[in-house]
């Protein structure tokens, strides 16, 4: 499985993480495993339910269907889980 690294903006921790994501899973099981994630590196302090990702230049969503792939996401990529 290929994957590639993108900086992860959380507007509600006011952190940004490295994480590495599939680039074959499609954006709604990115989100939810990047939320896990999250949720673990903050001890607590993020919790979420039904998190988005969107791209950090616009803020706006990413197509949920899609895959990174097909978003043209690549390494050093800037999202955004609200």
């Amino acid at each position: 499985m290929n994957e590639i690294l993108i900086e992860l903006y959380v507007p509600a921790l006011g952190k940004s993480y490295d994480i590495f994501i599939p680039t074959a899973a499609k954006v709604f099981e990115i989100a939810g495993l990047v939320t896990t994630a999250v949720e673990k590196l903050a001890d607590g302090l993020f919790l979420s339910s039904g998190a988005v990702l969107c791209g950090r230049e616009d803020g706006r969503p990413l197509d949920v269907n899609a895959t990174p792939a097909e978003l043209k996401l690549r390494n050093g990529s800037q999202l955004l889980l609200i």
